[in-house]
């Protein structure tokens, strides 16, 4: 055993000395490895600057740029905007004051005297975790769901996706009206995930149907032949390739859950403890402003205030588009497309 193991020591060496004068340079052994150190601070740096690439790329689309003015000035007014504007209240001004007519009540008041941007004002930071409840949910239980199922197949997938054929059965609207009359939610958040009790079901289904096409790539095949763990494959190779789809999901899931939670609070399903966008169109819709003219305005604002604010969530969607989804990124960057 010795005198082989000189033989392959000597070998070895002979190998290494021909590396070393075949073209006059000397070759670094397989096994040499960097001493080059990389600190944390220098991980971090990268991270941030991959970030600002990322953002840049977002920030040439100018639906992106839109739908980020719209969304950060709904946050501001859910956050700084409560703190900076007074609560509603019965004495803010007269009984239908005029809208632009001066500069206390801009947008108005309403029968009971009340400042309608005001009102509009402190009904967002609600409706903000309504959306952040309702489509998180939605849009996690929906993702989790149809990419195990695609991804696994089999028993389970039969299982997970007859839940999610019966949940899309259930009619939606009854479902949460009588849930809410017996439940009645009074946290936002929890409200939020009310609206969007079955609204996941659509979004297991089609992601389900992109993963059946994708678990049979190259790329795939080799991460399950190099023994990679399934929640890895899941993680690296499944979802990046559905993020579009997700986001898209996210923001259909959030228009839902506005939408549906001005409908309830609008047929009185759901209890009232703060000022609310649905609220406002009850009010004024009993106050026979649809009818009139000159009180119309009362309902104009906060429908106003859906659309825009649903608007501007999907043009962020669309503008995030481009760093999403890998085809759309590597042709702005230039780089290889299939």
């Amino acid at each position: 055993m010795a005198t082989v193991k000189r033989t392959d020591d000597r070998a070895l060496h002979e190998s290494s000395d021909t590396a070393q004068t075949d073209g006059g340079t000397p070759e670094i052994p397989l096994t040499s490895v960097s001493a080059e150190e990389v600190t944390r601070t220098d991980r971090l740096e990268d991270y941030l600057a991959q970030r600002y690439e990322t953002f840049l790329l977002a920030w040439s689309d100018w639906r992106f740029k839109l739908g980020l003015l719209v969304v950060v000035t709904f946050v501001l007014m859910g956050t700084a905007g409560v703190m900076l504007v007074p609560k509603p209240a019965y004495s803010d001004g007269g009984k239908w004051d005029a809208p632009f007519a001066g500069t206390e009540n801009l947008f108005g008041t309403n029968q009971f005297g009340q400042d309608i941007l005001a009102m509009l004002i402190h009904a967002t930071p609600a409706m903000l975790l309504m959306i952040i409840g309702g489509a998180v949910f939605a849009t996690g239980i929906g993702a989790l769901v149809g990419i195990v199922s695609g991804y696994k197949g089999g028993r389970l997938d039969e299982v997970l996706m007859t839940i999610s054929d019966t949940a899309m059965m259930l009619p939606g609207l009854p479902l949460i009206i009588v849930i809410g009359a017996i439940w009645e939610p009074t946290n936002p958040f929890i409200v939020g995930i009310l609206v969007s009790i079955n609204a996941w079901a659509g979004t297991a289904r089609g992601l389900r149907s992109q993963v059946l096409t994708i678990r049979e790539e190259s790329y795939v095949e080799a991460s399950r032949v190099m023994g990679v763990s399934t929640p890895s494959i899941l993680r690296k190779d499944i979802t990046p390739q559905l993020l579009p789809l997700i986001l898209v999901n996210f923001v259909m899931s959030g228009r839902g859950v506005i939408f549906n939670s001005v409908a309830l609070y609008f047929l009185g399903v759901l209890p009232v403890q703060n000022v609310n966008w649905g609220v406002m169109l009850q009010q004024a819709y009993e106050a026979g402003a649809v009818t009139s003219p000159t009180l119309f305005y009362t309902i104009l604002f906060p429908l106003l205030t859906i659309v825009i604010l649903s608007w501007g969530m999907i043009m962020l969607s669309q503008g995030l588009d481009r760093v999403v989804n890998v085809r759309v990124r590597a042709r702005h960057e230039g780089g290889p497309q299939e």
